[in-house]
């Protein structure tokens, strides 16, 4: 075998190695966004468990805003419900803001402010959303990079090859960046 046959080769092996870099680079970013999908999952689960609990804790202070717990317990059941993909994503985004208009609520009510039990499950679910809230960033910083590596040349190529796609990004809906406005005049 001569020089150039070697080089050949050689630039040969590169480009497999190459791909084969791409590729694997691909099905770990896809791997991880999976695992960031499971995080929110996990805590969604733990956001759903202490739902039903805070609901029966301040029923019997807030007889006036049985509208909102109604909501509130809707909006779970919807998101409950609702499979995995963008719809998904509008259901938590609606529920984030019914349970944010069930705080700004409880905040209004000295008595309910000072049971203890509620204090502790209203702690433990702003802990929950805190968490939340970070596993939808590293959701949404995954599929970013994904996204990004999938758009650049040349691994754009790779990824067309393979059929490697955009992720959908985890969006709340416009609904929900509005602050609750809550009114306790009876």
């Amino acid at each position: 075998m001569g020089t150039g046959a070697w080089i050949v080769l050689i630039l040969i092996l590169l480009v497999i190695f190459w791909i084969v870099a791409i590729y694997n680079s691909f099905v770990r970013m896809n791997a991880g966004i999976d695992n960031a999908y499971k995080q929110i999952d996990v805590q969604l689960k733990r956001r759903y468990d202490l739902i039903p609990n805070l609901v029966e804790a301040v029923k019997g202070y807030m007889k006036f805003e049985k509208e909102t717990l109604e909501a509130v317990i809707s909006a779970r059941s919807k998101a409950m419900s609702t499979p995995p993909g963008a719809e998904k994503f509008a259901a938590e985004g609606a529920l984030s803001g019914v349970l944010g208009k069930l705080m700004a609520v409880a905040e209004n009510y000295p008595d309910l402010k000072s049971n203890e039990q509620v204090k502790t499950l209203m702690e433990e679910l702003r802990t929950t959303e805190n968490q939340l809230a970070f596993a939808r960033q590293f959701y949404n910083d995954s599929v970013m990079t994904l996204n990004t590596k999938v758009g650049q040349f040349p691994s754009n190529m790779i990824a067309g090859m393979f059929n490697f796609k955009p992720k959908t990004y985890f969006q709340i809906e416009e609904a929900a960046r509005v602050t609750p406005k809550v009114d306790i005049n009876i």
